[in-house]
Formats: C-alpha cells, structure tokens, sequence
C-alpha cells in the first residue's frame, strides 16, 4: 500500500497488486468484480483494502465507471451508478476508484476547512471531459490532491486523435513524440482548477509489473487497483 500522509482526520491508501488472495492474471489485491475473477475473493481483497484504513468493506462506496465527468456523493454501501468520481463528507465512509493504467487521484479539503474527500478514476477521456474539475467542485473549499500510480510517458503511446486534444488543453510538451505524459497533465487539470498543494506518486503502471496490472502491458483477463479514502 503507498499511504498518502496529508493533513487532516484522513485515511488515503493507493493500493498495489500485493497482498490479496486472488490468483492467476489476478494475483493477488485484484479489487474488481467485473475483470473475471472468482467474487469472494474480490471481496476478501476488498475487505483487506478497507482494514488497512480501519474501516468495514460494507460500507464501501464504488461507481461503476465508464470514462466520464461525472462525480456523485456518496452513500454506504452503493455500487452501480454510473460515474468516475465519489466524494463525501460522511465520517468513516470509504470511497474507492479502481484503476489499471489511468490516473487514480485523491483529493481532501484542507486548512482548517470541514473535512471532505474525494477519489476520481481519470483516463484521457475523462481529463479532457472535466473529471478533475467536477471533483474540485463537487468538493469545494480549499483542496489539495494527490496523483497516484499510472502509465507513465514512457510507456503511454497515443495516436493524434488523443495527441492534439492534450496539446491543445495542456501544453505540446506533455508529447514525447508519440507518448503523453498523463502524469502532468493531471497536475496541470488540478492547477487550472486553483489546485496549489498537489503531490504526485510517479510510478509506471506498464513498468512495474510485480506492483501493478496495467491494461496496456497484458490486456484482459487482469484485475485492478485503486485509491480508497475517508474522512477518520
């Protein structure tokens, strides 16, 4: 687990492949029920997502995600309605957004405003659909954020289609030739937004295959990881 340590009464956890019992392409913290994988033992990996930051897995809040702008409060227990962003002021209600190659991003109000936190699923549909700014706004007051594990430019190859709207929306120098730097783009969506406290945790999902699945390194079957938060 990589425990994002930011100020307030908050638990933030992104999680890696390792420590669950799921096997084969899943092995092991496989977090998604819809990837294949047998569901008890997504469910035991949830539930030992949810200990690590002291929380009950039935309470657990999830969308299903489909690539969107859209960001909704959440309720304990919800699962399915369409969206990439959850967010809540509720104590002790976790969060979660599941990745495997697109940008898992957390984000908490700070300096002394009421506590609030949110977890957005962004690929490039969704930072060019304005998932960023949704989440900031769904949260208000003064946030701050954290970009967690993706694919990194060295591995993140697009075609023009994808190319030129990130160029026209972030800057031309997110291109490495035929490679875009999701990373920053993500820090410059936050920074657009009025976002000045922004961390990011630069680690390849297409790189690192011991810590994470990664669509573009091995396609399907393969199972998920994300970024689970809450207000403590």
């Amino acid at each position: 687990m990589i425990r994002w340590d930011t100020p307030g009464p908050y638990e933030v956890l992104f999680s890696t492949r390792v420590g669950g019992v799921s096997e084969g392409p899943y092995e092991s913290l496989n977090l998604g029920r819809m990837t294949g994988d047998e569901v008890d033992r997504v469910d035991e990996n949830r539930r030992r997502l949810c200990a690590e930051i002291g929380t009950l897995p039935e309470r657990l809040a999830l969308n299903r995600q489909v690539h969107s702008s859209l960001v909704h409060e959440a309720e304990a227990g919800s699962r399915g309605e369409p969206g990439d962003g959850l967010w809540t002021t509720e104590l002790d209600l976790p969060v979660l957004a599941m990745t495997a190659d697109c940008l898992p991003v957390a984000l908490v109000r700070g300096d002394g405003d009421a506590p609030a936190v949110a977890v957005l699923h962004a690929g490039w549909k969704g930072l060019l659909g304005g998932i960023v700014q949704s989440g900031i706004e769904a949260l208000g007051g003064r946030v701050r954020a954290c970009v967690g594990p993706a694919i990194g430019p060295c591995c993140y190859e697009v075609g023009a289609e994808v190319a030129e709207p990130f160029a026209a929306a972030f800057g031309r120098d997110l291109l490495r030739g035929r490679y875009l730097d999701l990373w920053t783009a993500a820090e410059r969506a936050l920074q657009q937004s009025g976002i000045d406290h922004i961390e990011r945790i630069d680690l390849c999902t297409a790189c690192n295959p011991r810590l994470f699945f990664s669509h573009r390194r091995t396609g399907k079957p393969r199972g998920v990881q994300g970024v689970i938060a809450r207000v403590a």
